[in-house]
């Protein structure tokens, strides 16, 4: 019997905001939509991605638009972008660029990562170990509190996100 692969394809399906900590999100839902991705962003970040999202192109290039015209420029690629690893509630992510020197990976924040993909039409893949530790996410105090209700109601919102839920940022 095949392997199952260790990585999975997912999409950006929607950018919100924690209804606690007004920090943004951003999901990833694999083809199927079993698997579902919640990703704490910065602001910074999550305006870089929401203008990708709309499609609202600015006089001047941001910071991501910058890094995709270098690479532009330097008959490079961006091959696909891994999620990598989730270890003390940090998210860890890498971008594979081709050239024609060859393949070469950059570690990086996932939502660079994410914003640099959406740019340049790459893939996102997330490691499904990744997947499974996100699923028991020990949110900390800063975030949720001591209050275990919060954290029960959090987890049932993850689960129960729906493409509606995105307002306009929803894919």
């Amino acid at each position: 019997m095949p392997e199952k692969s260790t990585w999975v394809e997912m999409k950006v399906t929607g950018l919100t905001i924690d209804p606690f900590t007004s920090m943004p999100i951003i999901i990833l839902k694999d083809a199927d939509e079993k698997s579902a991705l919640p990703i704490w962003i910065g602001l910074i970040e999550a305006s870089s991605i929401a203008t990708e999202l709309e499609q609202i192109h600015l006089a001047r290039p941001m910071t991501h638009d910058l890094v995709k015209n270098m690479l532009e420029q330097l008959k490079a690629t961006v091959e696909k972008v891994n999620i990598t690893e989730l270890k003390d509630n940090t998210f860890y992510a890498e971008i594979v660029i081709k050239s024609g020197e060859g393949t070469i990976t950059l570690d990086s924040r996932p939502s660079d990562c994410i914003a640099l993909a959406l740019r340049t039409k790459a893939p996102i893949f997330v490691s499904r170990s990744v997947i499974e530790k996100s699923r028991k996410l020990d949110m900390p105090k800063e975030i949720l509190g001591d209050d275990k209700n919060r954290q029960q109601k959090w987890a049932e919102i993850l689960e129960n996100l729906s493409p509606e839920d995105f307002g306009r940022y929803k894919m």
